[in-house]
């Protein structure tokens, strides 16, 4: 093993800076000698360029020693910016000063009055010329014919950053050759001497341009965090037809070193054109801060998401609800990283079980219930229609009878766009449980107690990766190279990311506790109106997944295949947020929609709800399925998954 001591001292990690320190003031000591007779020259031409040595060695030593206090010798030349150019000119100017008065002080005159000015000027040119040379042959040394061409999306702050970031960075393959503007059109333009070539809304053909020449990049790369919706699919749609990536810098705040600004890939739903709603933050701490909150279902997508909002409001004791051991394990688990001060405690438990749940709400005594327990697979429930009844209808019965009884403030029920003219037994179960908690929602407001529980029922469609849902199915078929399956080429859903959702399911319960005098929602609510999340406009699945393959920088049916496979069971081509019969009404909350009420009597409903149960427990499925479709007659069972028209 070769010692230490053997290295040569030019290699020790310690002499490296020391080194770098002599090579600065040996070179600016050699530029300061030559600026000397230049600057005197200049000053008085009639006395030549040929000067005696001292004369030479002064206008080195003073320059050496003039920047010291401006840390010229610590300088990295190929780092040069505007700070090192403003010290060089305070050096210059010192360094001026102090070989005049030099002068002066050993009796020499001065070749002019101005000689100190021309002096520094010369000095400030020579010096901050050179660095500015170095530090162009230095980036231009860099640009290597096989580097990873891009072009920003983003004249801001985040592409200044991110040009910087390239050019310090020896290491990196890549070159902008591009920018593309999001605000003002500014074509034209230059930004680190890199052409502005349009507007993001003339990206088709700015890319059609490029491919002429012949100087399409290899990716584009979104620098503005913002930028999402209906502007970056165009994009991605344009990138598609020339087989380029889309890319994105991570934002301003997160922690990553100056000189290496990693690209991500496009996440999923910045697709989504949906805008940040305002919440009401104040009111959602008002209903949960202190209190007592029971979550079913708290290990699934939309519970475990409720679990961690919720936790997030400082409630005094959270309960968290679960049929599945492994998924309360799970939301525990996290939870104790969240928000180790929230009192927590883990119930493994079956809706169903009346006396189970009979004795939850009894010993805790929960203030809020937001039930999100449900079987929601509609092939899985159609194959096993018993237990969707039971969990989906009775279930909720159980848990919504139980916390009345204990004297909760709320129950919140979270139901779904299937339930809207159903085709699925999944679909029609969670109709009767709207049916039912709105009738007793309406019994509770209309009852002149002011304590009477509240039934609020919010109603939405997917979200982007929830449990059983088509996103994570895809991200495991692209993994696998795939091909994606999609059921038909028509099929639509309405999309929502899960937090949104959420944020949007806790403000329907403030909206839904707290009454305001005269309002037209609180009229409906009285009525047993449901709030619907506005969703926007539904997603084609099959454009969903070309999308997924773009995102992964493939190319649809050439990279990687689609392949349809037909409807399932119980599915429809398309989803519905509102019956015929339930006119959308806009609340007093943005986000927020109201379905006009179509309500059934609580004892109808009632002895319904008790039919079916019965059925179900003795496995006489016909006659459950019977009662059902009485309950909801807009029932249109479609247990082969046949192709049925729709709304256009």
């Amino acid at each position: 093993m070769v010692s230490q001591r053997s290295e040569p001292l030019h290699r020790s990690p310690k002499l490296r800076p020391l080194n770098r320190i002599l090579v600065n003031v040996l070179l600016d000591g050699l530029l300061a000698a030559v600026a000397a007779p230049v600057a005197r020259w200049l000053a008085a031409p009639q006395d030549g360029l040929l000067h005696p040595l001292w004369f030479l060695v002064g206008g080195a030593v003073t320059l050496v020693v003039s920047g010291v206090p401006f840390r010229m010798p610590q300088q990295y030349w190929r780092f040069s910016g505007i700070s090192d150019l403003i010290s060089i000119a305070g050096a210059s100017i010192a360094s001026s000063a102090l070989f005049s008065f030099i002068l002066c002080l050993f009796g020499f005159p001065l070749p002019s009055t101005t000689f100190p000015l021309i002096y520094a000027l010369v000095l400030l040119v020579l010096l901050g010329g050179l660095r500015i040379c170095y530090r162009l042959a230095y980036r231009q040394a860099l640009r290597k014919a096989g580097q990873h061409k891009i072009v920003l999306i983003g004249v801001d702050t985040v592409a200044d950053l991110y040009l910087r970031a390239i050019e310090r960075n020896p290491a990196a393959d890549i070159r902008v050759t591009g920018l593309i503007a999001l605000g003002t059109n500014q074509t034209g333009r230059r930004i680190h001497n890199v052409p502005i070539l349009g507007h993001v809304e003339e990206i088709e053909d700015i890319l059609a341009r490029l491919a002429r020449a012949q100087r399409l990049p290899q990716s584009l790369v979104i620098t503005e965090p913002t930028f999402r919706g209906v502007g970056l699919t165009q994009v991605l749609n344009a990138a598609a037809l020339h087989s380029i990536a889309v890319l994105r810098t991570p934002a301003l705040t997160d922690l990553t070193p100056a000189e290496r600004v990693e690209l991500r890939p496009i996440p999923l739903e910045d697709l989504l054109n949906r805008p940040q709603v305002p919440l009401d933050k104040a009111g959602m701490e008002r209903l949960i801060k202190g209190r007592t909150v029971l979550v079913t279902g708290a290990g699934g997508s939309i519970g475990s998401e409720l679990v961690r909002q919720i936790a997030l409001l400082a409630p005094e004791r959270l309960i968290l609800l679960d049929h599945g051991e492994f998924e309360l394990w799970q939301i525990e688990t996290e939870l104790a990283h969240l928000a180790p001060h929230v009192t927590r405690v883990g119930l493994v438990a079956d809706v169903r079980d009346e006396a189970r749940i009979e004795g939850i709400m009894a010993t805790y005594q929960p203030a809020l219930v937001f039930h999100a327990a449900a079987l929601k697979h509609v092939p899985i429930v159609e194959a096993n229609p018993a237990e969707g009844i039971l969990t989906n209808i009775h279930g909720t019965r159980v848990v919504a009878d139980a916390a009345t009884r204990h004297g909760a403030q709320a129950m919140v029920v979270i139901s779904t766009d299937k339930a809207v003219n159903p085709s699925s037994l999944m679909g029609a179960a969670k109709r009767a449980a709207e049916m039912y908690c709105q009738a007793l929602d309406i019994q509770a407001r209309t009852s002149g107690n002011p304590k009477a529980m509240r039934c609020i029922t919010v109603r939405f469609g997917n979200v982007l990766g929830s449990t059983g849902s088509v996103v994570p199915l895809f991200k495991r078929q692209l993994e696998r190279g795939g091909p994606l399956t999609v059921t038909h080429p028509d099929m639509r859903r309405y999309f929502m990311t899960v937090t949104e959702a959420v944020g949007l399911v806790l403000q329907a319960s403030v909206r839904g506790t707290n009454g305001v005098c005269d309002s037209s929602t609180d009229a409906l609510l009285r009525d047993g109106g449901i709030f619907v999340l506005d969703m926007g406009a539904p997603v084609k699945i099959v454009d969903l997944a070309k999308q997924m393959i773009r995102l992964a920088g493939l190319r649809p049916k050439t990279d990687v295949a689609i392949q349809f496979t037909g409807l399932r069971p119980g599915e429809k081509l398309y989803e519905e947020l509102f019956h015929g019969r339930e006119a959308p009404v806009p609340t007093d909350n943005p986000g927020l929609l109201m379905a006009t009420p179509r309500v059934v009597n609580l004892d109808e409903v009632t002895l319904a709800v008790n039919q079916m149960t019965s059925f179900a427990r003795k496995g006489d499925v016909k006659a459950a399925l019977h009662v059902l479709a009485l309950l909801v007659p807009e029932f249109n069972h479609n247990p082969n998954g046949e192709i049925r028209s729709g709304p256009s």
